[in-house]
């Protein structure tokens, strides 16, 4: 049988391996060594001249479904050998375990436990890119922030933590631990945060909080704030948006209103530029017009900045000798194109045909004002525009309906206008000096009062 079994394989060499597939257990020796291409258990066929022996291949372990199939007889155990199980991880199709063993160490430090992640973990990649996009930020409620500063910022508020991925014990410890409680604490390489990080020299430290709510958030310097609030009008540059926050912080403002239209407060280049202003003051974001109102406690004195005072109004003057009113187009200080109740947050040209359509519109009629004269003597919000588009008609109705006023900077001749952020910080510390005096003089009127009073 053995040689008849031979001659058949020198006749067929081509089909030596599937005769020999299909047979029984019994493997017939030859001349070379075998090893099958399949992912199955090796097949070796020893020499000739260690004729007689008979191997059979090792049996592949079968699973409790397999074996009661061919106890039934619904399988033979030839079909069980051709189609091993499939959880077998040596004859699965990658060749390896469906769930690598991977190893995650935990450490302790002051009581805080951390884990070191293993190598290829994508939890800080996938993590910084999604908190990078503002509509991850808005729908999941996350935000990023980078930087011992910033988080300390935001752990002194009362942000909450959710991740906090760190290179080194040194920096992990600059961090308030108390506050880290409830957050999972990573250890990675300093690589990994350079790769992802968004700033030039990483610091090697990056968290991700949950979407803070102002309301809730503890503001330290309360009593130190002035009846300013600070109203931003279709700001799309981060850097401008960042640095009028930041000066609004430092000016004392009681808060900060963003209409929709503007740069996301949380954008990585707004946090850099703002400097923990976030964390400062209230920030409320993405309003409506008719909301703004909502933010005042008190009534309030509505102020606008006009950047151009007039350089680009018509000529055409009135009987009185005033400059002749005629549609928002005329305006260099203010957007001639309609609100739009669906704000795109991406920066977008004003249509050709926005001037035929504002025909019918008419500009309020506001008084100018310098700077530095007398503007901010009650509750006051101060509205800066964007520089490319201005200021919206919502904001200049209702500076009119609050009996407000325009106020300039002015430059000297050749010069354009002053940078929005630049012109926002100007007017915002001359109304925090003009409140001051308005309420120390108000003190000593009082306090004059009170002495005047017979006992």
């Amino acid at each position: 049988m053995a040689a008849l079994i031979k001659g058949v394989i020198r006749l067929f060499p081509t089909e030596r391996n599937a005769f020999l597939s299909t047979r029984s257990d019994i493997i017939v020796e030859s001349k070379r060594f075998v090893r099958g291409l399949r992912r199955k258990p090796v097949r070796v066929l020893f020499p000739e001249n260690d004729t007689g022996k008979v191997v059979k291949p090792p049996q592949p372990p079968q699973s409790d479904h397999h074996a009661a199939e061919q106890k039934m007889g619904r399988i033979s155990p030839g079909a069980a050998r051709r189609h091993p199980d499939r959880s077998d991880p040596v004859n699965t199709r990658s060749g390896t375990a469906k769930h690598p063993h991977v190893t995650v160490t935990k450490d302790l430090i002051d009581g805080l436990r951390y884990e070191r992640a293993f190598p290829g973990d994508k939890r800080l990649s996938k993590l910084v890119s999604v908190a990078r996009s503002r509509t991850f930020r808005e729908h999941q409620g996350k935000i990023l922030l980078e930087g011992r500063r910033l988080i300390c910022d935001a752990l002194e508020a009362g942000a909450r933590p959710q991740m906090v991925f760190f290179s080194s014990l040194d920096r992990l410890q600059e961090l308030p631990l108390d506050k880290l409680r409830g957050a999972t604490i990573v250890k990675v390489k300093f690589e990994d945060i350079k790769i992802w990080s968004d700033v030039v020299t990483p610091q090697g430290v990056i968290a991700i909080f949950a979407r803070p709510d102002p309301s809730r958030l503890n503001f330290s310097r309360r009593g130190q704030l002035v009846p300013l609030s600070l109203i931003c009008d279709n700001v799309r540059d981060p850097g401008n948006l960042g640095t009028m926050l930041r000066s609004a912080a430092a000016a004392g403002c009681h808060d900060i209103l963003l209409t929709k239209g503007c740069v996301d407060a949380w954008e990585p280049k707004v946090l850099r530029a703002a400097m923990g202003a976030h964390f400062q003051l209230p920030i409320y974001a993405s309003l409506e017009w008719h909301e703004i109102g909502n933010h005042f406690s008190k009534p309030v004195t509505v102020h606008v900045a006009d950047s151009s005072h007039g350089h680009h109004l018509k000529r055409d003057a009135e009987d009185d000798g005033t400059p002749k009113l005629s549609k928002p187009g005329d305006y260099g200080w203010v957007d001639s194109s309609p609100y739009r109740k669906k704000m795109e947050y991406e920066e977008y040209d004003s249509d050709s045909d926005s001037e035929s359509e504002n025909e019918g519109i008419s500009l309020p009629r506001m008084e100018t004002k310098l700077y530095h004269e007398n503007w901010a003597q009650s509750p006051t919000a101060l509205v800066v525009g964007g520089e490319t588009h201005g200021l919206s008609m919502e904001a200049v109705q209702l500076a009119e309906k609050t009996d407000g006023y325009r106020l300039f900077i002015p430059v000297v001749p050749g010069v354009d206008s002053l940078n929005s952020a630049m012109a926002a910080s100007i007017l915002l510390f001359e109304g925090r000096r003009q409140l001051l005096k308005l309420l120390q003089t108000t003190g000593k009127k009082r306090q004059s009062k009170a002495e005047r009073k017979p006992s």
